[in-house]
């Protein structure tokens, strides 16, 4: 959808205290000097996560293979769109860890993800650590018409990885809240159909604790659970087909994620549970 789309001149009551414009100007037009310092900071994040993860504590990958066959070996014009919990601050870079460094540390390979302005953009330095990153600033509280979903959708358009957090905030109560519809959008208006592909994991909030000193910590035990993809193609051609008014496919598409949710959750709380005894 075009930026100049009416619907992104909504009124919104949410404060952006920092300029984030300009960032996203940045992202969908990266220079080879953008791309040069994304590899930099790739490649130390990349290297970081996996020592934290996978040598500091004791983390078990379930279905790994399907996540890292997705990732390098899916046509080259399809996107893939992975959904996970969220229930830590760590997560992401976090689970990324569980990758070969030949794809946790390609800023060509890695992730496209979404990243509270309030938290990450906060200043300049914040937020050419995270553009480079190849994180994209989203405003909670703006709605599914704002740039985040827009640039996901041009990114899933160009046959890219990008990752949603649908629950749309650090769930610290682990309820089961309703997935924000964005991830809806993305599906629904995506030229091309993304693999989607579910993940739950347990333990990363052990890793990095919701309650200060928000302190990094070692000798935990972590359980990461990759869904089967999902297959939602004839959904929404159907939904298209029919002329669902859009509001209600995209909340159509979404439950179908918070639906996966429910059976994957099951099954990885009952993995990391006999991991614990």
């Amino acid at each position: 959808m075009s930026d100049r789309d009416p619907r992104m001149n909504m009124p919104t009551a949410v404060q952006i205290p920092y300029n984030i414009d300009w960032i996203f100007q940045k992202q969908r037009c990266p220079s080879r000097v953008w791309w040069l310092a994304s590899q930099f900071v790739i490649t130390a994040v990349g290297i970081f996560s996996k020592i934290l993860l996978m040598l500091m504590n004791k983390t078990r990958v379930y279905n790994k293979e399907r996540l890292v066959d997705m990732i390098s070996k899916r046509p080259q014009d399809v996107p893939l769109l992975t959904v996970s919990n969220h229930y830590s601050c760590f997560d992401d870079p976090g689970i990324w860890g569980i990758l070969p460094l030949r794809q946790a540390c390609s800023t060509n390979r890695i992730r496209w993800s979404m990243a509270a302005h309030d938290i990450c953009f906060t200043n300049k330095y914040h937020s050419m650590f995270f553009m480079f990153g190849k994180c994209i600033p989203v405003v909670r509280g703006s709605g599914v018409y704002q740039e985040a979903i827009n640039l996901c959708i041009e990114k899933c358009a160009a046959g890219q990885w990008v990752h949603v957090f649908p629950e749309g905030k650090v769930n610290m109560e682990k309820q089961e809240i309703r997935l924000k519809w964005g991830v809806g959008r993305i599906i629904y208006e995506s030229p091309k159909m993304p693999i989607i592909l579910p993940m739950w994991h347990e333990g990363m909030d052990d890793v990095l604790p919701n309650v200060e000193p928000y302190v990094l910590q070692w000798r935990k035990k972590v359980t990461i659970n990759i869904g089967q993809p999902m297959d939602l193609n004839d959904f929404v051609d159907d939904l298209k087909k029919r002329q669902v008014p859009e509001p209600t496919a995209r909340k159509l598409i979404t439950d179908k994620i918070q639906e996966e949710f429910r059976i994957l959750r099951m099954e990885t709380e009952k993995l990391h549970r006999e991991r614990q005894q």
